[in-house]
């Protein structure tokens, strides 16, 4: 049973949050900006690092927001009952907040919303807290075990405390449960013992709901048992790593992060996530056009609910289907969401239909009522295009059968690397010309040798976290937004920023603009930004509204995603000369004197209608 709509349930959230004091800034955007660290925003923290940091945010200490998320690990788990690609995550911050007083704010808030804005019984609600490290000198978090205690006893529940779940292997009662850095501690670098000198980490305390107290099931909340769902997350970060130990932060910073889907499954008592009204008319849509009804292959209708939903909102904020990064993950999630829809019997297109229930529905989102019908049709586009690899794939198979006579796993693994033909496909191909696979356990040999060299070449690439903030970052950053700055003057005003990507060797930076630029528009822009350079400007910080800054020409490309009040950086030399005035969340250098020349060492085609510069600092 349905018991919130989405909207409802977003509603109670943001005003609830309101009437605490908090501030509500609008979600960021699925593909981080100017942070090569990551793909995607993953969490509801990853967008406030840099105010975890110290930086000052635009509106204040205490925020509240519903962020965007999307997380690559999950798609190969997609298809049991709470494991999602694209998700909705809630957060409260609180920077800097009064050391006396953090946690048992944080957690009224949380619990009175839970409890008793939404009604979600007590009974049903576990926690878990940090049990403390000889290894770091770092004691028990007993303040957060107290508070919880007496919450549970104000509702008459006597809240029993766990202190070593992992030794008994089995629940002995216990309401609040303690465990270790390895469950309930927090900070970028994960593990206290890789955390750099300066950052700062914490305790976290999470939430569970139960959905079996009737059942003879023991488990602890950590355990591997589906009794449990992890709701949310307080994270006090407290402390700072200082040499080889930890400090106290006389201003620590507060997180809390729940998935929304996953209250709304909590809100409902079912643990299937699919079963809210996140996915309720678009199960129905499915259920419609395949003709099957979602208990005849939960995994199949799991996996194309929810690797639509997160292509739409993918889409949407620019990672189109591709071969390479972001959008490499786009056209896999579609073409895994058209495989499945083949196993319950879908023939032809489905897609676009199934993406106008989710567009519909996303009143939350005003963007992507905007860009509906771009969309559709890009999905419409891949789905067609699918078809044609599928059909390239039964003939690279039949050419396979002439050469060699058989087809093994390894075999079958590299249709399905290099065409997309999957493994259930390539056995029925087989079974209607008389032969099957040989050897069919090397399928998952060459499987597993591909995923090892895949998160091989992941780990050096994507590690979480912020980007380097290394003082060349900064200065190409601060380049970037004359780079920016000399496009628009060259080109025209139609030139605004599709995507960065910076590091401390170069910048990668997206624009929208139909043909390639001749080399006399290259060095025009060069001289832009290095006559920028050499004028020495001066880096000025304001804070105005939004539409203020809008309205008064500030260049800036996310207007519907941008907070109330926005932080401007104004690029402005001795003579009164503005090179750049744009909307960015820093950092940037203090001045251009010292950045060097910048060339630009490459231009080409990103994607239809946007072209990508890369460009270098050298001194």
């Amino acid at each position: 049973m349905v018991k919130m709509t989405p909207d409802e349930l977003r509603k109670s959230y943001i005003d609830f949050m309101k009437r605490k004091g908090a501030s509500q800034v609008p979600s960021a955007g699925l593909l981080p900006e100017n942070d090569p660290s990551t793909l995607f925003t993953g969490s509801g923290m990853q967008p406030m690092v840099p105010y975890l940091l110290g930086e000052k945010h635009p509106i204040g200490n205490e925020i509240t927001n519903i962020q965007k998320c999307l997380r690559t690990v999950d798609i190969d788990e997609v298809g049991d009952t709470s494991h999602l690609t694209f998700f909705e995550m809630l957060g409260r911050w609180e920077f800097k907040a009064n050391e006396n007083n953090y946690k048992n704010k944080q957690i009224d808030a949380i619990w009175n919303w839970q409890i008793n804005e939404l009604g979600i019984d007590p009974g049903r609600l576990y926690i878990s807290v940090f049990k403390g490290s000889d290894d770091w000198n770092i004691q028990k978090d007993t303040e957060t075990i107290q508070i919880w205690s007496e919450k549970f006893k104000s509702v008459g529940i006597e809240p029993v405390v766990e202190d070593n779940p992992y030794k008994y292997g089995l629940s002995r009662g216990g309401k609040i449960f303690l465990y270790d850095e390895k469950e309930n501690w927090w900070s970028r670098a994960g593990s206290p013992l890789d955390m750099p000198v300066g950052e700062p980490g914490g305790p976290d305390s999470e939430m569970f709901y139960d959905f079996e107290p009737d059942g003879n099931s023991l488990d602890h909340p950590a355990s591997d048992s589906e009794r449990f769902l992890e709701i949310g997350n307080n994270v006090f970060m407290c402390y700072k790593k200082e040499g080889a130990g930890f400090v106290k932060m006389q201003n620590p910073n507060i997180d809390y992060g729940g998935g929304l889907e996953r209250v709304a499954a909590a809100l409902n008592d079912d643990r299937d996530v699919f079963n809210t009204a996140f996915f309720f008319n678009a199960k129905k849509k499915l259920m419609e056009l395949s003709g099957k009804d979602y208990a005849d292959d939960f995994k199949s209708f799991r996996i194309i609910l929810d690797h639509v939903r997160a292509a739409v909102f993918l889409i949407n904020d620019g990672a189109e289907p591709a071969n390479s990064d972001a959008g490499y993950i786009t056209r896999r999630l579609l073409r895994r969401a058209i495989r499945a829809g083949k196993k319950i019997g879908i023939q032809g297109s489905f897609m676009g239909e199934l993406s106008e229930v989710y567009i519909d529905e996303a009143t939350a989102y005003e963007d992507l009522h905007s860009n509906k019908k771009k969309v559709i049709e890009i999905i419409n586009k891949e789905e067609n295009l699918f078809y044609k690899t599928l059909q390239q794939g039964e003939l690279e198979i039949q050419k396979h059968l002439k050469n060699k006579g058989k087809v093994t796993g390894a075999d079958a693994f590299y249709f399905y690397e290099t065409y997309g033909f999957p493994l259930e496909l390539t056995e029925e191909f087989l079974t209607e010309n008389g032969c099957s696979i040989e050897n069919r356990a090397s399928f998952a040999e060459a499987e597993k040798r591909h995923a090892e060299k895949s998160r091989t070449a992941s780990a050096g690439k994507f590690k979480g976290g912020l980007a380097d903030q290394s003082t060349e970052t900064t200065a190409l950053h601060s380049a970037a937004h004359l780079l920016l700055a000399g496009l628009r003057e060259v080109l025209g005003d139609h030139v605004h920023q599709r995507g960065s990507n910076i590091t401390s060797e170069r910048l990668r930076f997206d624009f929208n603009h139909d043909e390639k630029l001749t080399p006399e528009q290259i060095a025009k822009v060069e001289k832009y930004v290095n006559e920028a350079i050499s004028s020495k400007a001066v880096i000025y910080i304001s804070e105005m509204p939004k539409n203020e800054a809008k309205e008064s020409g500030v260049e800036g490309n996310f207007w519907d995603k941008y907070p109330d009040i926005v932080k401007v950086y104004t690029m402005k030399d001795d003579k009164g000369k503005i090179w750049s005035r744009e909307v960015c969340g820093g950092p940037h250098v203090s001045d251009t004197a010292n950045l060097g020349r910048f060339s630009i060492q490459k231009e080409q085609s990103s994607s239809a209608g946007v072209r990508r510069i890369k460009g270098v600092l050298s001194k």
